[in-house]
C-alpha cells in the first residue's frame, strides 16, 4: 500500500454503471423519498457512467500518446521476431540511438516512432531471413514518463525529473493546474501493479487546506492521473 493514499479497485464500466441503492427511510418521509431519492440516484449514475467513460477515453489516448512516442536515449527495448526465438532479447539505446541486434549489427532507431523502428529492423533482417516480421515494446523509458489526463490545462504526458522525484500535485502544476470544472477531490492515479490496474484516490483538499503532505503520492513511470470533472 502506497504512505497516505488508500487504493481503491480501478474503475470499470459495470462499476460505474450500479445503480446507487437508497437507504431505509421512515413513514414520514414516504413522499419526499419516492420522488426526490430515484431522481437524485439517477442523476449520480449518469455522473458516474460519464465519469467512466471519460477515463477510458484518457486511457485510450494514453495509449495513442505512447504509439506516437519517439525512441530516446537510454530506452530499454523488447524485441520479438516472429518464429525465430533465438533473434528475441531486450536491447537498450546507446548514447548514439541504436541498438545492437544479431545478423544485422548496430541499427539507429533513436527519434523514430516504435513502427517505424520496427519497419527499419525488418527490412535489414529482410536480407537474411524470409518476411521477417519484426514486434517492438518500449519495457523501461529511459525519460520516465507520466500521463496527467482529465481537467487540467494542458493534458499531456510529462517527464519525472531526473535523480528526483515528482508528486501528484507536482504533476498536475506542471500541467498547467486545474480547470475551474475540475472536480478535485476524486483526482485518481491509475497504476500498474503486478500486471493489474490499480486507482487510488487522491484527496486534493487534504493536501492543500489541511497540510496534508504525506497524501500528496509520489508517482512512478507510466503513472496516469486523471481529474473528473465535479458533479456539481
Amino acid at each position: 500500500m502506497t504512505d497516505g493514499v488508500a487504493p481503491v479497485p480501478a474503475i470499470t464500466m459495470e462499476a460505474a454503471g450500479a445503480a446507487s441503492v437508497a437507504a431505509p427511510v421512515e413513514q414520514t418521509e414516504l413522499v419526499s423519498a419516492s420522488t426526490v431519492a430515484p431522481a437524485a440516484a439517477l442523476d449520480q449514475q449518469a455522473a458516474m457512467a460519464k465519469e467512466a467513460a471519460a477515463i477510458a477515453a484518457a486511457l485510450q489516448q494514453v495509449v495513442r500518446d505512447k504509439t506516437d512516442y519517439k525512441i530516446s536515449l537510454a530506452d530499454l527495448l523488447s524485441v520479438t521476431v516472429y518464429q525465430d526465438q533465438e533473434m528475441n532479447r531486450k536491447v537498450r539505446v546507446n548514447a548514439n540511438g541504436t541498438v545492437s541486434m544479431p545478423l544485422i549489427g548496430a541499427v539507429k532507431i533513436g527519434g523514430m516512432t516504435l513502427l517505424q523502428a520496427q519497419n527499419s529492423i525488418e527490412s535489414k533482417l529482410a536480407k537474411f531471413l524470409v518476411s521477417p516480421q519484426v514486434s517492438l515494446f518500449i519495457e523501461e523509458y529511459g525519460n520516465k514518463t507520466v500521463f496527467v489526463m482529465g481537467e487540467v490545462q494542458r493534458p499531456g504526458s510529462y517527464p519525472i525529473p531526473t535523480e528526483s522525484r515528482l508528486t501528484v500535485l507536482e504533476a498536475i502544476s506542471t500541467a498547467g493546474g486545474f480547470t475551474p470544472i475540475a472536480g478535485q477531490d476524486r483526482t485518481r492515479v491509475l497504476r500498474n501493479v503486478n500486471g493489474e490496474s490499480v486507482s487510488y484516490t487522491i484527496e486534493v483538499k487534504a493536501i492543500t487546506q489541511q497540510g496534508q503532505k504525506e497524501k500528496d503520492m509520489v508517482l512512478e513511470p507510466n503513472d496516469v492521473i486523471y481529474v473528473p470533472q465535479s458533479f456539481f
